[in-house]
């Protein structure tokens, strides 16, 4: 029997310190003065691409069903944080920043969750194609709609007029803050794919019909799925319209809604590490090539389709990113692992000398 290094309590603290160590290095970039406003800015749009990401492959991934609405769910979120903030400021309701930023992004997601529940139920009927193009649909009418609701900027198309930004949103998004909000997601999206719900829905992603024939809930726990990813794309446009300080309702079409499907794929579908690897890197590449302004979108669209050739299963595939794996291999193998090696050949000299030793005392014996 395979002994581990780490016990599954050893395993939980191994990752609180990674985090830990994380936030560290995070913090002392920022406080050393080494990330000035653009390098934050940076690492604040990551963030949110993370998010994104996580919250859309539990759909794309771990359900298998193909959706090109969820920058609407985010926009929802978006719009609904931003005015609520704005409510709070103009009716003098004294409130801190941070509390203010944490309630108005919650209240967003749950909005955005109960549009995702009210389109889920119709839309998961379909598979494949037709529920990419449905939820397309969707995308576009919550922008259109946008445009042309007063309270979010608009003034509708019968004025001549439409798709005004909402401005004056107070800049109220803490990237630590963030960064914090960033790593609960990412744990309950892997406690939620780890659970007996997420193994049902990969159940569904195999084979809907044996699934279905084994008693699975079918339609209930594809609405959940779709939900949850609803409620964290309002949560990552809560953070983003307090971070921007305005929007617009073109961040909503499906131009965006397709550059985070790319990110979940070239991260690998069903795989969160994947996606959180995939996300920082498709978000920082195109600034990395900023300096070759006219032919950086050039090469941004070659390296996805020459990665895409050689490595179509994205970076991770469904394989998952396990730190407490990686310290039970590394000292399994070379310190534990070389002690009971040492031990196992030592028993086995032993062994071999004893037979040995009997080997030659049984002829004397014999001859005795």
């Amino acid at each position: 029997m395979k002994k581990s290094a780490l016990s599954m309590k050893q395993s939980y603290i191994v990752c609180a310190v990674g985090i830990a160590v994380l936030f560290g290095l995070l913090m002392a970039i920022c406080e050393s003065g080494a990330a000035n406003t653009y390098i934050k800015g940076i690492l604040m749009t990551c963030c949110i691409a993370v998010i994104m990401t996580t919250s859309l492959n539990l759909t794309v991934g771990v359900l298998g069903q193909l959706t090109l609405g969820c920058c609407g769910f985010e926009m929802i979120g978006a719009y609904s944080a931003a005015l609520l903030s704005k409510l709070i400021v103009a009716k003098g309701i004294a409130m801190d920043p941070t509390a203010r930023f944490l309630l108005t992004i919650f209240v967003g997601a749950v909005i955005a969750c109960i549009f995702g529940i009210l389109v889920g139920i119709p839309a998961l009927r379909l598979h494949g194609d037709y529920l990419a193009i449905i939820t397309l649909g969707f995308g576009e009418i919550i922008r259109v709609v946008l445009q042309n609701i007063p309270a979010a900027g608009g003034v509708g198309l019968d004025k001549g007029q439409a798709g005004q930004a909402l401005i004056g949103i107070d800049r109220i998004a803490n990237l630590y803050v963030v960064f914090w909000i960033t790593v609960v997601t990412v744990v309950l999206l892997f406690m939620f794919a780890r659970s007996r719900y997420g193994r049902a829905v990969k159940a569904i992603r195999d084979d809907e019909i044996a699934a279905s024939a084994s008693g699975l809930n079918v339609t209930y726990l594809k609405v959940l799925v779709f939900a949850i990813s609803a409620f964290f794309a309002g949560l990552a446009g809560g953070i983003y319209a307090q971070y921007m300080g305005s929007l617009t309702p073109a961040y909503a079409g499906w131009l965006q809604s397709t550059n985070y499907v790319i990110m979940v794929v070239f991260g690998g579908m069903g795989s969160l590490t994947g996606s959180i690897l995939s996300a920082i890197v498709l978000t920082i590449l195109p600034e990395a090539l900023r300096a070759f302004s006219d032919y950086r979108m050039l090469a941004y669209s070659v390296v996805l389709v020459v990665f895409m050739i050689f490595r179509p299963q994205g970076i991770f595939g469904s394989w998952e990113f396990s730190l407490p794996k990686l310290i039970n291999r590394i000292v399994y193998r070379n310190g534990r692992g070389g002690a009971a090696k040492a031990a196992i050949a030592a028993e086995g000299a032993g062994t071999a000398g004893t037979t040995a030793a009997a080997k030659s005392a049984e002829p004397a014996g014999k001859e005795a």
